[in-house]
């Protein structure tokens, strides 16, 4: 085989590669505008999350650093989409002082979400004496003694988005509720049994996906 045809095979393989690598584009190209089409007539937007009230049964620091705490929390959350439903396929609930988390995980049943509809959940979330981290307990032994603790309601799971008969995979999905309990004297709650304290909140809770 001579030089020029060694040569010429390679040119060939070259316009091939080129042409393949050029395909690529426009098809990358082709989807990146469907996805921003569809993307600006759906609009979508994150479901937003209200922590409506949180009831306290318990929540007691006991020696040397060790909790007891029981709540009921109302979470309320709406899908402002109109052509956009959600898959929420889980989702658990649980109560953290100053980044560590002081009760268990309650799981909320998988649930679907339509369009503009509204979905409420009274979940119990509960740690029976549970280690707290020694600097956190003296801070939380200083919040107690002036009668205002900060707590934050966490929620982790997975969602997924469902268009027309199309449904996404799974995305992880985290809402971030603050929860300012009051005691002794400066309670701003409600008794409603017996040691029992319900605070009505309605606080807007931070959504992230």
């Amino acid at each position: 085989m001579s030089a020029k045809d060694c040569g010429s095979h390679g040119q060939k393989r070259r316009k091939m590669f080129r042409r393949l690598c050029a395909s690529i584009l426009v098809f990358l190209f082709i989807v990146l505008v469907v996805v921003l089409i569809v993307w600006a007539i759906l609009q979508p937007n994150k479901p937003r999350f209200i922590l409506q009230d949180a009831t306290v049964y318990a929540f007691n620091l006991s020696s040397p650093n060790l909790l007891t705490s029981n709540f009921q929390v109302t979470l309320s959350s709406r899908n402002p989409n109109d052509k956009i439903g959600v898959y929420y396929d889980r989702l658990d609930v649980y109560a953290t002082y100053k980044n560590q988390q002081i009760t268990l995980r309650t799981a909320i049943p998988p649930t679907y979400q339509g369009h503009k509809e509204i979905n409420v959940w009274s979940p119990f979330i509960y740690g029976t004496e549970v280690p707290v981290a020694p600097y956190n307990t003296v801070l939380l032994s200083q919040d107690q003694s002036s009668g205002a603790v900060q707590l934050l309601i966490r929620i982790d799971g997975r969602v997924r988005w469902k268009v027309g008969t199309f449904i996404s995979g799974r995305y992880h999905f985290y809402v971030r509720c603050p929860a300012y309990i009051t005691f002794g004297s400066r309670t701003t709650g409600v008794e409603v049994g017996n040691n029992a304290i319900k605070y009505q909140m309605a606080t807007s809770c931070s959504v992230s996906v």
